[in-house]
């Protein structure tokens, strides 16, 4: 299983994140591959979460390759740097993102939760 997989599908099981409790609405993750795309929609009501692999409105949209979320996903890129390098693209509301960042798994010589997390994940 590849670590996009296994991001969505923790968090989907995880069902309530405290780093999300004061964040709500419709996260899309478009992942673009020529003339394929593959959806993750993330939903958070106050922290608790819901992925589906539906393509539906969202109130934000991300965009990147399936190889740069994986790298994010991983843990062995940001998400941040790869927007400010172009290789994603957000429409809709930023402030969602800047919020559901914080939940990605950090480098492994971080500390702090995303360093567990990304135990969790390997």
């Amino acid at each position: 299983m590849d670590a996009t997989t296994r991001f969505f599908e923790d968090l989907d099981r995880r069902g309530y994140d405290p780093a999300l409790a004061k964040a709500s609405g419709k996260l899309r993750f478009d992942l673009q591959q020529g003339a394929q795309t593959t959806h993750w929609l993330l939903e958070i009501d106050r922290g608790n979460l819901r992925v589906t692999q539906d393509d539906r409105e969202a109130d934000t949209v991300i965009g990147t390759s399936p190889e740069t979320f994986e790298e994010i996903a991983a843990g062995r890129g940001n998400g941040m740097s790869a927007l400010l390098r172009g290789d994603m693209t957000v429409t809709g509301d930023p402030r969602l993102v800047a919020q559901v960042e914080r939940i990605f798994p950090g480098p492994a010589e971080s500390t702090g939760p995303r360093r567990l997390f990304r135990r969790e994940v390997r």
